[in-house]
């Protein structure tokens, strides 16, 4: 018999705390679990809250809001859209929004998902499954440059150009790519392993990234918090990746300071949006358990009081 799937949530404990602060009125406030997954943190908000506090989660997986569907709490709800969709809430109606960016466990060994290099299964990759274009569908049109550029950009793999010519005349050969172990082997012959790294690790990372436009939509998130969080409430963000936490750090030190207009030296500077407060990253005893986390980080920042 096949073990569940299971998912260990990555700075479970750090990034509740670190939403909830240590006002105790904080139990009684709203607050949003933009990337629900299997629940964890959103499971950890529930046990914090007050019979007054309420979450609200977002997920564009089936999966996961299959896995929602366990939750019986009034205080909890979830829509099937992804997090970008934040912006439709009420303005400074939060107090506090988690963005916990990673894939899932589940999503990556299960098979049939197609995130994974490591076992045989359909080139999808898509978070929702219900909607959009998958991989191998995308792969069967696009053009040599268009794909040299989606993994040079979002993979940073320095082998885009020769894995894009390799994956047109697999195409023009043989037909479009259509297994995980198919593009697997083709990046294996033109990229070498990197520190024991699987040479696709990149391109992988690269497809998945824009076949659902996650850094696109990390961005709109972003800005879209700035609206519906109330003065002193927390963002707190965990990403995986150097790209996804180039945008995150960026965003907080953009809107964490003061700006001045030259042509206008003596007027009082434009307020600052945010004030950054902290960046956690997995200690070594969560490492241990869950190498998954290595890589994480979570950068955490405050709503700023905006004048009237």
């Amino acid at each position: 018999m096949n073990q569940p799937l299971q998912h260990i949530t990555v700075l479970l404990h750090e990034a509740v705390d670190a939403l909830l602060g240590d006002d105790p009125s904080a139990a009684d406030g709203m607050y949003v679990d933009g990337t629900f997954g299997r629940g964890g943190h959103s499971r950890l908000i529930l046990s914090r809250l007050r019979p007054q506090g309420r979450l609200i989660a977002f997920d564009k997986d089936p999966l996961a809001i299959a896995e929602a569907g366990r939750i019986e709490d009034a205080r909890f709800s979830i829509r099937h859209e992804g997090f970008r969709h934040i912006g439709e809430l009420p303005p400074a109606s939060a107090d506090g929004i988690l963005m916990d960016l990673g894939v899932s466990s589940p999503q990556i060994d299960q098979a049939d998902r197609g995130f994974s290099f490591r076992f045989e299964g359909p080139l999808d990759m898509r978070m929702d499954t219900t909607r959009g274009q998958s991989v191998a569908e995308w792969l069967a049109d696009a053009e040599v440059q268009q794909i040299t550029d989606v993994i040079r950009d979002y993979g940073e793999e320095r082998m885009a150009f020769p894995i894009a010519k390799a994956i047109v005349a697999h195409r023009e050969a043989h037909g479009p790519l259509q297994t995980t172990t198919e593009l697997s082997n083709l990046v294996g012959k033109i990229v070498k392993s990197r520190d024991g790294q699987n040479p696709a690790t990149r391109t992988f990372q690269a497809l998945r990234i824009f076949i659902n436009a996650e850094l696109v939509e990390l961005e709109e998130a972003l800005q879209a918090s700035l609206r519906v969080l109330k003065p002193g409430g927390r963002l707190a963000v965990i990403s995986f990746h150097s790209l996804e936490d180039r945008i995150v750090k960026q965003f907080i030190a953009e809107h964490a300071k003061e700006v001045y207009d030259r042509r206008t030296p003596f007027a009082a500077p434009k307020p600052m949006h945010l004030k950054a407060l902290e960046r956690i990253k997995p200690g070594k005893a969560e490492v241990d358990a869950n190498p998954r986390s290595r890589s994480a980080v979570m950068r955490v920042a405050e709503r700023t009081e905006v004048p009237a």
